[in-house]
């Protein structure tokens, strides 16, 4: 499965040329591909985490949609710690034409370093486009996500779970000179009937533009899930490769 995952993303670039324009009238979709990770090799052993995502967005004047597929794998001194897989489609309704405006989103996740086998969620709610400009966008987002998950650690948490989830989203991202790109998404989804059980998810990135089709990636990301009593943090060094059409 790890291989196949791998060889998917990667084929999904390799067919991607370089080409460059932004949404507009003609121009609706967008590919993206991110390659990042860590290596490090000392006496006592060495570990490693390979970050792979691929996104695809489609932009009309009604509505948006976007997909995203990220795996993460990673081993130190041979023993797996990591090997998380979460895919995304969420859709935008009149976004690019009100400030205040419709969303929903359906996600599956499985995580080793999490304790979770499987994850569903899928809901909508209201959306605000607190700042909208060509080089500045600050996004706040909340709504009700149905969620049924199969998780394994203990007798406490193993088994299937079913509960209501408030979310909470901030989005943002800040292109300075058309060359730096500072941005992040940060979810906050507590549980409606157990104030113990809460989902933290927060992603920070700045790129630096090479070319049209090519940037330089940074990345930090945590995730906690409590009720598994279970986190980890992840920063990532590598490249970006996008296409417009």
């Amino acid at each position: 499965m790890a291989m196949i995952r791998m060889a998917f993303l990667i084929g999904c670039i390799i067919t991607s040329s370089a080409a460059f324009s932004q949404f507009n009238d003609s121009t609706h979709y967008l590919l993206t591909y991110s390659a990042t990770g860590t290596f490090n090799r000392a006496t006592e052993g060495k570990s490693y985490v390979l970050n792979n995502a691929l996104s695809f967005d489609v932009n009309k004047k009604n509505i948006s949609l976007n997909s995203s597929n990220n795996w993460v794998y990673g081993e130190n001194n041979g023993s797996l710690n990591l090997n998380d897989f979460n895919s995304a489609l969420n859709f935008d309704i009149n976004r690019a034409l009100r400030t205040w405006y419709w969303w929903g989103l359906a996600t599956y996740t499985t995580s080793y370093s999490l304790k979770i086998h499987n994850q569903f969620q899928v809901g909508g709610g209201l959306g605000h486009n607190s700042i909208r400009k060509p080089n500045a966008e600050l996004v706040i987002s909340d709504g009700i996500l149905f969620e049924g998950s199969n998780l394994y650690q203990n007798p406490e948490t193993s088994g299937s779970h079913i509960t209501i989830r408030n979310s909470l989203r901030v989005k943002y991202r800040w292109v300075i000179a058309n060359v730096l790109v500072i941005g992040g998404m940060h979810f906050w989804q507590p549980s409606l009937t157990s104030i113990s059980n809460y989902i933290v998810r927060s992603e920070n990135n700045l790129s630096i533009t090479i070319s049209k089709w090519l940037s330089l990636t940074t990345s930090v990301t945590y995730n906690r899930y409590n009720q598994t009593n279970r986190d980890n943090l992840l920063i990532n060094f590598g490249a970006t490769f996008q296409r417009y059409f």
